[in-house]
């Protein structure tokens, strides 16, 4: 996608030095557009673990990344699994990180030589890379048949998508996911308006959905959290559309706290809900998504500061008594039956065991672990 008119992806190999992963920092983001170069496995782990990357497809390639990253020190299997190891426990709730991790291991581990390590290594980073932004290439173009036969349906007046967190082409590594539909729709033509949630405590949507939509110049607005079910009570709402950071064989969603809620209002006021995710983000081991999938707590301190802007630097500030305790949850889970369908790189499909597997049929005996 396009900065300033100049395109970028969010992650990759230094063209002058392979030893050397570069990434754009989103914690500036939208203040500031700042590149950081990453030398080690040690320095993708921070990065994920800080959320200077974040969004499941990008930490996935972020993960598969550091595996190549450990390559380049060590030909030492068993320091290379630890690493691995180290990587994936980063953060638990993306199923893409450990995907992506696998699939660089299994090359790396079926080789001996220390450049043949590198080389592998290498080779299955950048293949995962352009798969992903195939998937959301092509994500992109199925959703978008949704959004034009909303257009149609409303005579070619303004389709109102609200979306929840970033899942745009930040949280991937090109094109996006949720957002992939909307910017295909916006290129042709057709009449958009996005609502952004703010989406607290991290601001995803206010800080990044809204920077990449004002980047590619689609009409949008930045709403609370807890407005959703007002607009969509009063008719201002048309879809929802939103990510997915593990979805299982059964068609249980995990995206960011706060998108079951959406998932609700949806399903009371007969909005269509639809989550957007490529293959990597399908966890065919587990089913019930609320038991088995893993949530991640982070730092109470997200929610009790809030960072901004203040005179060019960043700056947080203390929302609330300080001694109280807090609570961060990161992701909550959206049952399937509050999902109206998938859209995935191979077409959309109903949230359930029987549709993902009819697109899907290689993960009914899928196994990534080692």
């Amino acid at each position: 996608m396009k900065v300033n008119g100049k395109n970028y992806e969010t992650i990759w190999l230094d063209p002058d030095d392979e030893r050397v992963v570069k990434i754009i920092n989103q914690q500036y983001l939208p203040f500031r557009f700042i590149i950081d170069d990453l030398h080690s496995s040690e320095d993708i782990f921070l990065a994920i673990r800080n959320m200077s990357v974040r969004g499941a497809p990008l930490i996935g390639a972020a993960g598969a990344f550091g595996v190549y990253l450990e390559t380049l020190h060590s030909s030492n299997n068993d320091e290379i699994l630890a690493t691995a190891s180290r990587l994936k426990s980063s953060r638990p709730t993306a199923v893409n990180l450990a995907c992506a991790i696998d699939r660089v291991l299994y090359q790396v581990l079926s080789v001996n030589s220390h450049l043949d390590k590198i080389e592998y290594a290498k080779t299955a980073v950048l293949k995962f890379c352009r798969d992903e932004k195939e998937c959301s290439l092509q994500i992109g173009k199925y959703g978008l048949t949704i959004l034009q036969e909303l257009s149609t349906k409303k005579n070619n007046a303004v389709v109102n998508v609200l979306t929840h967190c970033n899942a745009g082409w930040l949280a991937c590594i090109d094109y996006g996911t949720a957002l992939a539909p909307v910017y295909q729709a916006h290129d042709k033509g057709i009449k958009l308006h996005v609502w952004v949630d703010e989406t607290r405590p991290r601001n995803q949507g206010a800080r990044l959905t809204a920077w990449e939509l004002l980047q590619q110049g689609v009409p949008h607005t930045i709403i609370t959290d807890n407005c959703g079910g007002h607009l969509m009570q009063h008719d201002m709402v048309d879809v929802v559309l939103v990510g997915s950071d593990r979805t299982t064989i059964n068609g249980d969603v995990a995206n960011k706290t706060g998108t079951y809620l959406k998932a609700l209002a949806a399903y009371d006021n007969k909005i269509p809900f639809y989550a957007a995710l490529p293959s990597s983000s399908i966890d065919g081991k587990h089913h019930d998504g609320i038991i088995e999938i893993p949530i991640e707590q982070r730092d109470p301190d997200e929610i009790k500061y809030v960072e901004g802007d203040c005179d060019g630097k960043l700056k947080k500030v203390l929302i609330c008594p300080g001694q109280s305790p807090a609570l961060n949850y990161a992701f909550d889970v959206t049952p399937s039956r509050l999902i109206t369908a998938l859209i995935t790189e191979r077409g959309i499909c109903s949230a359930d065991k029987q549709g993902i597997l009819n697109l899907f049929p290689e993960l009914i005996t899928m196994n990534n672990s080692f």
